[in-house]
């Protein structure tokens, strides 16, 4: 497996909820993100959330472009995250057949870590000629 790493800035802007929504139906958020380090590009995705107290789950699609390993392409990850009481459970996976470009077959897991308020990444994944 090869290894990337580095941090994102992010920006979550409320989607808006249907006017007929009920009150406790969950919230949909669209997500921008800028990528630096081992992997240079933007992120775009959308991502459904309900929490409750200290409770809650989010479900996500992120469309990632740019220059990985000097390859240029891009490549979707769906993002699945539980909370509860305050425990976080995070998985996400590179979406198999995503890959486009030089980044075609790729595959792998993405761990993401938020440290004094930064968001990091590392990027197990392989590519086909692995």
């Amino acid at each position: 497996m090869r290894r990337a790493e580095g941090t994102f800035q992010i920006r979550m802007t409320p989607a808006g909820s249907p006017p007929d929504a009920r009150p406790d139906a969950p919230g949909r958020m669209l997500i921008e993100k800028q990528y630096t380090g081992d992997l240079k590009g933007a992120g775009e995705g959308e991502m459904l959330a309900m929490m409750i107290e200290q409770s809650g789950a989010y479900v996500a699609m992120e469309r990632i472009r740019g220059n990985l390993d000097a390859r240029d392409g891009a490549f979707t990850v769906v993002h699945r995250g539980i909370m509860d009481a305050g425990v976080h459970e995070l998985s996400i996976t590179i979406v198999p057949g995503s890959g486009t470009g030089a980044l075609e077959g790729i595959a792998g897991v993405y761990h993401l870590t938020i440290e004094d308020g930064v968001h990091h990444y590392v990027l197990e994944y392989r590519l086909p000629d692995d």
